[in-house]
């Protein structure tokens, strides 16, 4: 059966509905209950651990038996397993529900699969609406529950020529106040935000998330990785929040701790030779290159070496947006199907 109109506009709704939940170790879902002629008699989302899940929510708002006979739309496919909370699969099949709508696939092992516990019920299934909005609405949900590790943003400002510094190591600033209140809005988005030593020992930086000279509400964790010591005063010490330091050079042990910790976005912003160890390992997700009209010359290149020895090895990336910001441009882009990423641990 094709997806009706109602059925498509219920799906924007519960895409608007899933960004009320709080981000975090669960993914941001959104439902919407539709009656047999198509209004909408219900809405719920996921508002955290430990709480209903958004079919759930919905049907909790309608009397007993309200929803036979009714569509279920939701932006992730209804669970299928008991965890804090019973498996929404059933709980549709129980209140009657004859068809649902949704925009994802559940990657887990053990929670996904509700999809064939409802059409084993007889409940209609059609899958794939809005899947672009929703995927990239729990992106780094998807990528702990893929990878085994958290979603990775890698950072960083270039001069046209590709330069990070200038030939004497200064870089502030590169692009303008448009780019970096950009970046300070990024950083507010992540769990966590990661630098190496030397940028620590070359910038002192806050690592704080700033609107002007403001703290955002949300601060991202504070992470240094290197083997070099991070200075007593250094400004990172006073961050918000504890910081957390890594004196290894293997990324994946950092990010499984990082994932142990809750932590599901890193924004990698931490000087050439970290940006590019990510690459090189594959373990970016999400590039963001601010670009500004200014030319350095010299050996300060943004990324140093990220493995690629030929053109034929070079990385490619999909463009998925080109941002103007002021006099700069930012590429967000993503690594293809066909780049190493790595399958961390499960």
């Amino acid at each position: 059966m094709a997806v009706t109109e109602a059925e498509r506009r219920a799906m924007d709704r519960a895409l608007e509905l899933a960004v009320r939940g709080p981000r975090g170790v669960n993914p941001q879902v959104g439902a919407v209950i539709l009656s047999p002629a198509g209004d909408i008699i219900a809405e719920g989302w996921h508002q955290g651990a430990g709480t209903p899940h958004a079919e759930v929510a919905a049907l909790s708002a309608l009397a007993p038996g309200a929803a036979r006979g009714a569509t279920a739309v939701v932006t992730l496919e209804p669970c299928n397993h008991t965890g804090r909370t019973g498996p929404c699969a059933l709980a549709l099949i129980e209140a009657g529900i004859s068809r649902v709508v949704y925009a994802l696939d559940d990657p887990g092992e053990v929670s996904g699969g509700g999809a064939a516990r409802l059409r084993a019920a007889g409940v209609q299934v059609d899958a794939g609406e809005r899947a672009d909005a929703a995927h990239e609405l729990i992106a780094d949900w998807l990528t702990a529950q893929r990878l085994g590790r958290p979603h990775v943003t890698v950072k960083w400002a270039q001069s046209l020529d590709g330069r990070a510094a200038a030939a004497d190591g200064s870089s502030q600033w590169i692009t303008g106040a448009d780019a970096r209140a950009d970046v300070h809005r990024r950083r507010a988005a992540a769990d966590a935000i990661v630098v190496g030593t030397g940028t620590v020992l070359a910038d002192d930086p806050s690592l704080t998330a700033r609107d002007g000279d403001a703290l955002h509400a949300h601060q991202p964790v504070p992470v240094v990785i290197g083997a070099r010591a991070t200075p007593a005063g250094a400004a990172v010490r006073r961050h918000p929040h504890e910081p957390l330091f890594y004196d290894t050079r293997d990324l994946m042990t950092v990010l499984a701790d990082m994932q142990a910790r809750g932590i599901q976005t890193v924004f990698v912003e931490g000087g050439p030779t970290l940006a590019s160890a990510f690459i090189a390992a594959g373990l970016a997700d999400r590039v963001l290159a601010y670009i500004a009209p200014v030319l350095l010359g010299g050996p300060r290149l943004a990324l140093t070496d990220i493995g690629v020895p030929s053109i034929d090895a070079a990385r490619r990336l999909v463009i998925d947006e080109w941002i103007p910001l002021g006099a700069d441009l930012l590429a967000v882009a993503h690594p293809t199907a066909s780049e190493p990423h790595s399958e961390g641990v499960r």
